[in-house]
């Protein structure tokens, strides 16, 4: 999945992102009315793009009030986009997930709690090894009590940082799940190169960081 060709391709997806930002149907996505999701069961769902949507998975699942998570693409104009189309940063999508959990729990505040201290929040176009639009970080509200949450809580990070954050804030549109193989791959795959090396590490930074907020099975 994580592979050299698209670091050596790195000013190519530069080029697609910075021609998709002229894009009608982008700014379509980008100034739409934003979609709320109900309750399902009591349980709510929220949307957040931080690269490597592997690592992103891994990392809400461990967090306490989650349910469930699914890998999958949001943020640009095309219909049912594949692995591959994503890869090219043509479809505008990001490798996002999201995030099944009971707002009795957990609060969709602390998600995005989870979201900003789970990455580097001044990497542009990507996180980590994984470069290009297709990894860059956005976060997606669903009503303007969201947006504001996102947009505080963004604030406070960028003066703490004294640093522009690169998260991106977007209104909900859709999510496309993933192929099936992309779904629980850290868990399924944990002596993958790629996952040794960089998920597994970037879960247990996190880990660390918010030891408080874990499942019982994920303190260690």
């Amino acid at each position: 999945m994580k592979n050299l060709l698209y670091i050596l391709s790195l000013s190519l997806l530069f080029s697609c992102h910075n021609q998709a930002q002229e894009n009608p149907k982008q700014q379509e996505v980008i100034n739409a009315e934003p979609i709320e999701v109900p309750l399902q069961d009591g349980k709510a769902r929220a949307y957040f793009a931080s690269g490597c949507f592997w690592c992103v998975e891994a990392i809400y699942e461990s967090v306490k009030g989650v349910d469930q998570v699914i890998s999958g693409y949001s943020g640009g104009f095309t219909e049912n986009p594949t692995y591959e189309q994503s890869n090219t940063g043509r479809t505008r999508h990001a490798e996002a997930v999201e995030v099944i959990y009971d707002p009795e729990v957990v609060s969709f505040a602390t998600l995005v709690d989870v979201y900003f201290g789970s990455q580097n929040p001044t990497q542009v176009n990507g996180q980590g090894p994984d470069r290009g639009s297709q990894y860059r970080s956005i976060i997606f509200y669903q009503n303007d009590e969201q947006k504001k949450i996102i947009e505080v809580k963004k604030a406070a990070l960028a003066k703490e940082l004294d640093a522009k954050i690169a998260a991106e804030i977007y209104p909900f549109q859709k999510f496309w799940v993933a192929e099936d193989y992309h779904q629980d791959y850290e868990k399924r795959h944990p002596n993958q190169g790629y996952i040794r090396n960089v998920s597994i590490p970037r879960l247990n930074r996190f880990k660390a960081k918010f030891p408080d907020i874990l499942k019982k099975d994920e303190q260690h």
